[in-house]
């Protein structure tokens, strides 16, 4: 028998079993207070966001692409449109292994080295969930086998997608310019400007030319559909749809005949073409040569052809119309004669006694006229004409370098000209102040002697040299040149004209400008140095040849172009407007390391204005000849 008997306290236990038990309640209360008050938030105060969730998930929201406006010529010829056709893409980020694929696919269509080279670097430079492109215009046959496997290929699709084309290719590049696949940089300047939601779903920007100077105008407004989706992403039926605006169609002052004629006829000379309607600015003909093909930019070029292009010696993506600068040589004279007459340093019966040369006071240096022996005695009038060197160079002593200055910048030399094409330059008009920033020296009398020739420190674009060209022809009154002469909006048929734009009236006196366009039309006489090309012609021209020198020569030694590389040669320069009495036309022709101007970017101009003014065709064109006969610039 036990000495200790367990007694139970029944009260105690009966306590703790309360308390449990109350404990166990209020946390079940507790916990169910909880679920309750979740459920209030969840859907009460969270109803519309994850309503918005739930929407998400069964709609898919579709933006859609609009079409690419198209860009006109003056007379309807269509130089930029689109066309459609399909794609074979690839979205990495859904496919195993990208390499492997691409080799599967290859069995089914055609893919090229060049093409997976470009895949590549597109692969390097693509944006979040964005399929790329391995192939572009699919045949129906391709598309057809490609659709009998697709099942084989997550994450690979066909796209139906709208291409740009350039019907004239090179002969428009620098003009027209390419779209091209949008990257980050273009990403950031759209979100910058907060453009980027027009551009969701789009995969294309203009880079270059008026392709990229109007974007705002061409690519349009993106629609958006609302897309019910099942639970594995695909369409099951159309909610809503609101349709994209197709961008507004540009049409072009350009002559698109008048271009092919002005390209065609620099043979195998490289150098530029501008050609103005000095009566509102509108551009003619805009003609870099040589171009490239814009289309190979469109998808991403592919290494080989950027390494053709980029390091070519002909440099073909430099627009020498917009950006070259170059001295402008002889051209200059007409404005260096109208300068000499609006300060009175030069009257027009003055004249001078050129022996061949010019001796700067004070210094040993000569400085050589083009004519050994000279031209004896020279007025203004005949020095335009024959292009006499000696009579500039005192003519620029005299004026000096200020007056030169300030009367050039006023008819736009070392300035931009406002094109409406992006990447202009404003080549230079030297000065004083310009040359101790640049190079920490005092301006010499010996600089000032070679700008009066247009040598020496001065560079012109042939854009610059054109538009100073049309507001001479146009007595003194410039228009801001422009490309687009006319913006049709894709919206309402509504037409919007673009104005001539007045710059400036110089006011000059009509006798001063009426000396020197006659000088400039007896240029193209008998005894001109532009009278070869000008011969026959049933229509007078105005004009001034010029030459460029790339090197310089030592004293006394004799230009002899067959001794010299042809990169090294002399560029040839011819400014002109027509007719004389009541110019329609005025135009720039540089033709690079052509020589002379008479010889060789005269006779360009010569096709030029007779197609724009008589509507001549010229024959099937050779490689244009340096003529070398016994007249210089």
């Amino acid at each position: 028998m036990n000495k200790y008997v367990e007694l139970k306290n029944h009260q105690r236990e009966i306590f703790y079993f309360r308390l449990r038990l109350a404990i166990s309640i209020i946390f079940a209360l507790a916990l169910l207070g909880i679920l309750l008050v979740r459920l209030v938030y969840l859907q009460a105060v969270r109803h519309d966001y994850y309503q918005t969730l739930a929407e998400s998930n069964r709609i898919s929201i579709v933006p859609i692409v609009p079409n690419r406006g198209l860009i006109l010529d003056r007379n309807g010829v269509v130089l930029a449109h689109n066309y459609s056709g399909y794609t074979l893409e690839i979205n990495s980020g859904k496919t195993a292994d990208v390499e492997a694929t691409i080799n599967e696919l290859s069995t089914l269509v055609s893919i090229t080295p060049k093409d997976r080279k470009r895949f590549k670097k597109l692969l390097t430079e693509r944006r979040n969930s964005e399929t790329l492109m391995i192939r572009n215009r699919l045949t129906d046959e391709e598309v057809a086998r490609f659709a009998a496997q697709q099942y084989r290929f997550p994450g690979v699709e066909i796209k139906a997608r709208l291409f740009r084309d350039y019907p004239f290719s090179e002969k428009t590049a620098h003009l027209i310019g390419y779209i091209g696949r949008i990257n980050q940089t273009d990403v950031d300047q759209l979100e910058e400007s907060e453009m980027a939601a027009n551009y969701r779903g789009s995969d294309y920007i203009g880079k270059t030319g008026l392709e990229q100077s109007y974007e705002n105008e061409l690519h349009g407004t993106t629609g958006v559909e609302q897309v019910e989706v099942d639970s594995g992403g695909r369409a099951v039926r159309m909610l809503s749809r609101t349709p994209p605006a197709s961008g507004n169609t540009l049409v072009l002052s350009i002559d698109a005949k008048l271009q092919e004629i002005a390209e065609q006829s620099f043979g195998n000379y490289r150098g530029a073409l501008v050609a103005i309607d000095p009566n509102n600015g509108e551009v003619l003909a805009f003609v870099s040569k040589p171009g490239y093909d814009p289309s190979l930019f469109v998808d991403g070029i592919d290494p080989q052809s950027w390494d053709e292009l980029n390091n070519s010696p002909d440099v073909p993506l430099n627009n020498r119309a917009l950006r070259g600068q170059y001295p402008p040589g002889s051209t200059i004279k007409p404005f260096m004669a109208l300068a000499g007459l609006f300060y009175n340093t030069r009257s027009p019966g003055r004249t001078i006694s050129d022996p061949g040369y010019f001796n700067l006071a004070g210094s040993s240096h000569q400085y050589r006229d083009w004519k050994k022996g000279g031209h004896g005695s020279v007025d203004m009038f005949k020095s335009i004409v024959i292009s006499c060197d000696t009579y500039y160079y005192g003519l620029a002593t005299e004026l000096g370098i200020d007056n030169i200055y300030s009367f050039l910048s006023r008819f736009g030399f070392g300035k931009k000209t406002g094109l409406d094409l992006e990447g202009e330059t404003s080549g230079l008009l030297p000065s004083q102040e310009w040359k101790m920033k640049r190079y920490k020296e005092k301006w010499y009398a010996g600089d000032t002697v070679s700008v009066g020739i247009g040598q020496g420190y001065n560079l012109v674009t042939p854009m610059q040299l054109a538009f100073a060209t049309a507001t001479l022809a146009n007595n003194g009154i410039g228009y801001k040149p422009h490309l687009v002469r006319e913006v049709r909006s894709a919206r309402n048929n509504e037409n919007r004209l673009i104005e001539a734009k007045l710059e400036f009236d110089m006011q000059i006196d009509p006798a001063h400008l009426d000396l020197v366009k006659r000088a400039m039309a007896a240029v193209t006489q008998p005894g001109g140095t532009a009278a070869q090309a000008a011969a026959g012609a049933p229509y007078h021209i105005a004009g001034k040849t010029g030459t460029a020198q790339v090197i310089a020569m030592k004293q006394g030694e004799k230009y002899d172009a067959s001794k010299i590389d042809e990169r090294h040669r002399d560029h040839a320069w011819f400014i002109a407007f027509a007719p004389a009495e009541q110019p329609r036309i005025a135009l720039v022709v540089l033709a690079e390391n052509g020589g002379h101007g008479g010889g060789t970017a005269a006779p360009i101009a010569r096709k030029v204005l007779d197609y724009y003014l008589l509507g001549k065709v010229p024959k099937p064109l050779a490689d244009v000849a340096d003529s070398e006969d016994d007249q210089h610039d």
